[in-house]
């Protein structure tokens, strides 16, 4: 399996409810940059990369979305449709994010600032990276 849930602990009372994010206790990384995805169109994917180094956890604080992980062995979709629940996306998972709901916002935590140069892009590199580190405990 190459998804990681992580569910994150609600507090609250009559008042309502709270999710706290930390370092190192919910969240395996320190965090770097902050981003989220909202008003995406009917019909559109998004993503279509993995990462060399990255380390990320998407959360849908509202709405839902659907994420196609891809370790170069095993594909999985997964639905995220909570505030309470993250996705782990370790380095070297091609992933894609699809059916987005219209109110969907969907934040994505990263251990790293933004560099191009850890982005992987092409499907078939992603691949024969993968094929190429087989067995040696590199990837995956």
């Amino acid at each position: 399996m190459c998804a990681q849930l992580i569910n994150f602990e609600i507090k609250g009372d009559d008042r309502g409810s709270l999710i706290a994010l930390e370092k190192k206790h919910n969240i395996p990384f320190e965090i770097k940059r902050v981003y989220y995805l909202f008003d995406t169109k009917t019909g559109i994917r998004r993503g279509f990369h993995a990462h060399h180094a990255l380390q990320q956890i998407a959360i849908c604080v509202h709405g839902s979305c659907e994420f196609l992980m891809d370790d170069g062995y095993e594909v999985e979709i997964i639905k995220l449709d909570n505030n309470h629940t993250g996705l782990m996306l370790p380095p070297y998972v091609w992933h894609e994010m699809f059916n987005f709901s219209p109110d969907c916002v969907l934040m994505v935590l990263a251990n790293d600032f933004y560099d191009e140069s850890d982005y992987i892009r092409s499907y078939q590199d992603f691949i024969s990276m993968v094929n190429k580190n087989k067995g040696n405990g590199n990837y995956a």
